[in-house]
């Protein structure tokens, strides 16, 4: 019988150093990703709550990330202990930046966007971000030099599962526990604390063996293709992951609880893909072929009655192709030894994915095109293994390869026309659907050969909802700016305006464009406000409308009124001017100030106002920012004091009754809520359901508006709820799909 040895010293010590590693990789990674939708949610005052906002902001984190890989990959050159000395300085240094916020400064009118939004997160936030996220490469380098060779990747595991948890952290613990300046120190608390990990690290490297060496590669470097690959491969998960993000934002809510979800699916993507052993790449090759097939043209058919189920599949696609394309990286991994070498082309990659999709996409395309071509990228890249043995029969020899091949070129355009096109009826009113089902199962049949299978990828993308896109596209229906994608379609004697998928205005035609439709009715609580404003405040009365639209509410000015919009998409005030005939034939020459209405409103004098109406959307979103309790304060300065406002909270997701209650009694308003439900005659002439809350600071005149009206009822508060301000907001008590007594509110 064998004694049982005992562990040895120096196994113990290199335990000990082994998790001071992996503690200060997770919780710097932690930190990294907390700070993420904590800088995002900081910026909604200043920026809007516009989807390409995350984006870019995500933008800003990759080349940061990137800066911080190379950075990491430039110190490799040094002995380990200067590496440590340089990077605690730079920690040091960065350090003056504390406690973390935002500059302040505004955004010039001037000024696009899609480069202030950029530049002002760099600012704020560049040195800190870049401190802190060199530190997962440089400490796994450590780690491999000083542990005797010991793979250091299995680290980035707990890198990306700390990147998970910040970001997790945010919007279920943070957020709703700490207001901004809160967060802001509880950031700094966390900073000094990994400082202090990465220094205890770098105590420890004097005291091991080969600590003063010089860590000169011995393995060969990669080929170019090689590091091309790596790219690719770092690059198609980023962008859909932004893509995915972009329709999450616009058909639901702007809000850091939404942004966090792709990207926290994309760095989980890494912990299961980053794993020796593991059999689920050998599964995902399999089976995220036809997860493309059957799933990825779901976001681009615009089926808005499924909202929250078209979100949860393309979140699965993008978890389930960032496993298979991570884990086909991290199957070609170069040795330890040249690990900052890959991490930085895999920085580049994912930089490069959201410049495509944050910054050039928005600019080359008028529609989401980036998405679809992402799927084909995909396609390109995923490992492709035959679903059963049969099928690698057919394509045995490359001969049956290109017979094949042509055969079902010809026959996925074939099926793809009848479908779309549909002569004499052939397949009734579910042709497209009977096409799109053929297609794939063809499609299944290509799995395991790279070139039909992308033939009839590409034919399922273009029957199921493709076609409509490029035929759109070229009907010149269609605007993309740095806010979102607007469509405007014409038929059956009406104009529509589309964000997104959500419906923004609609215009009558045939002799009837005067005619108020949609959410502005003369039933809904604004078009009983615009038709009191006579009795109300006299013919000279003052008139503020947030968020144009197609300028339906400029149908009710009357001669001696004068009219202001605030709208902050230029794109929005050229459709209004162009596109429809609200503004043309009732209101000829409207003040359109362009820019976030919160700066305007903060710039107009006080009392400028009689009545303001709120009705920003981004899509079926309302931005954060113009529904705090900053933000009432701010109506209530530019408002007369006895003035009405007017906020429109129509939403499928979010009931917002509660935030407008909550702002009011804090702001001391009195008011009162109309939820109309149009006839079926008004129906017919495209009225809609809407949701309109009146207040005012004075009651006398509230009233006055309600008892001339119809249908108005007290606004009811709910019991212990502090509504959102500035620093502090949470969506979560709000959603209506997790709160079961706001899901009929």
């Amino acid at each position: 019988m064998h004694a049982r040895s005992e562990p040895q010293p120096e196994a113990q010590a290199q335990a000990g150093w082994r998790w001071l590693f992996v503690a200060a990789i997770l919780a710097g990674s932690f930190l990294l990703f907390l700070v993420q939708p904590m800088v995002a949610r900081m910026a909604l005052p200043r920026i809007g709550g516009a989807p390409a906002v995350w984006n870019s902001a995500m933008l800003v984190y990759q080349a940061l990330l990137l800066a911080g890989y190379a950075y990491a990959h430039w110190l490799g050159r040094f002995r380990l202990r200067i590496q440590a000395a340089v990077h605690l300085a730079v920690l040091a240094v960065s350090a003056f930046l504390l406690p973390i916020g935002l500059i302040g400064t505004d955004l010039p009118g001037a000024v696009e966007p899609a480069l202030w939004v950029p530049w002002l997160l760099c600012a704020s936030i560049g040195p800190l971000f870049f401190a802190i996220s060199a530190q997962a490469p440089l400490l796994q380098r450590w780690y491999a030099a000083v542990s005797g060779g010991r793979d250091p990747y299995a680290l980035y595991a707990a890198s990306n599962i700390g990147s998970f948890g910040g970001l997790l952290a945010y919007p279920l613990l943070v957020e709703p526990q700490f207001a901004l300046r809160e967060q802001s120190w509880l950031w700094t608390a966390g900073y000094v604390f990994v400082v202090a990990l990465i220094a205890g690290c770098g105590l420890l490297l004097p005291r091991m063996r080969g600590g003063a060496a010089v860590t000169v590669p011995q393995s060969p470097s990669a080929e170019p293709r090689r590091v091309a690959l790596w790219i690719a491969l770092a690059f198609v998960p980023s962008g859909l992951m932004l893509a995915t993000s972009t329709f999450l934002t616009t058909d639901i809510v702007a809000v850091p609880l939404l942004w966090v979800l792709p990207l926290g699916l994309y760095l989980l993507s890494f912990s299961l893909a980053f794993r020796e052993r593991s059999a689920l790449p050998h599964l995902l090759a399999k089976f995220v072929p036809v997860m493309l097939l059957l799933f990825g043209a779901t976001l681009i058919a615009g089926h808005q009655q499924l909202a929250y189920m078209n979100a949860l599949i393309g979140l699965a696609l993008l978890f389930f192709v960032s496993v298979a394309l991570h884990a086909r990286m991290y199957a070609l991994r170069p040795a330890p030894d040249r690990l900052t070498g890959f991490y930085l082309a895999m920085a580049v990659g994912g930089a490069l994915g959201g410049v495509f999709s944050a910054l050039l996409a928005p600019l080359v395309f008028d529609w989401t095109y980036e998405y679809p071509l992402l799927i084909l990228a995909a396609g390109l890249l995923v490992p492709q293994v035959f679903l059963f043995s049969g099928f690698r029969q057919l394509w045995a020899t490359a001969a049956d390869r290109r017979r094949l091949t042509v055969l079902v070129a010809i026959v996925v355009v074939a099926i793809s026309a009848l479908g779309l096109w549909n002569p004499g009826n052939l397949f009734g009113v579910l042709s497209e659907q009977i096409a799109f089902i053929v297609v794939v199962m063809i499609g299944i049949a290509t799995i395991g050969v790279r070139l039909p299978f992308m033939i009839t990828l590409t034919g399922a993308l273009f029957i199921f909802g493709g076609y409509r896109a490029i035929e759109m596209s070229f009907s010149d229906a269609r605007t993309r700016s740095y806010f979102g994608v607007y469509t405007v379609a014409e038929s059956a004697g009406e104009r529509r305006l589309a964000h997104g998928t959500t419906l923004h205005g609609v215009q009558l035609l045939n002799g009837r464009e005067r005619v108020p439709t949609s959410y502005y009715v003369p039933g809904s609580g604004v078009g009983q406000a615009m038709e009191a404003l006579p009795d109300l405040y006299g013919a000279n009365a003052r008139v503020g409308v947030v968020g144009l639209g197609t300028g339906t509410l400029a149908c009710y000015a009357q001669p001696g009124q004068h009219w202001r919009f605030f709208e902050i998409d230029p794109a929005v005030a050229k459709i209004a001017r162009e596109r429809f005939t609200f503004l043309r034939n009732c209101l000829p020459n409207p003040e359109i100030l362009l820019g976030d209405a919160r700066l305007r409103l903060d710039q107009a004098d006080a009392g400028s106002l009689d009545l303001l109406a709120l009705d920003a959307f981004s899509s079926d979103s309302v931005p954060m920012h113009l529904m705090t309790a900053e933000a009432f304060a701010s109506y209530g300065r530019v408002l007369a004091p006895n003035g009405l406002l007017l906020v429109h909270i129509s939403n499928r997701f979010l009931a917002l009754s509660p935030v407008v209650a909550a702002a009011a009694e804090r702001g001391g308003w009195h008011a009162a809520r109309l939820i109309y439900q149009p006839s079926a005659l008004e129906k017919q002439d495209e009225a809609s359901t809407s949701d309109w809350i009146a207040l005012s600071q004075d009651a006398t005149k509230l009233r006055q508006l309600t008892q001339r009206g119809r249908g108005w009822q007290p606004l009811k508060a709910r019991p212990g709820y502090a509504g959102w301000t500035d620093d502090y907001a949470s969506i979560v008590p709000m959603l209506r799909a997790l709160n079961s007594e706001l899901a009929d509110d």
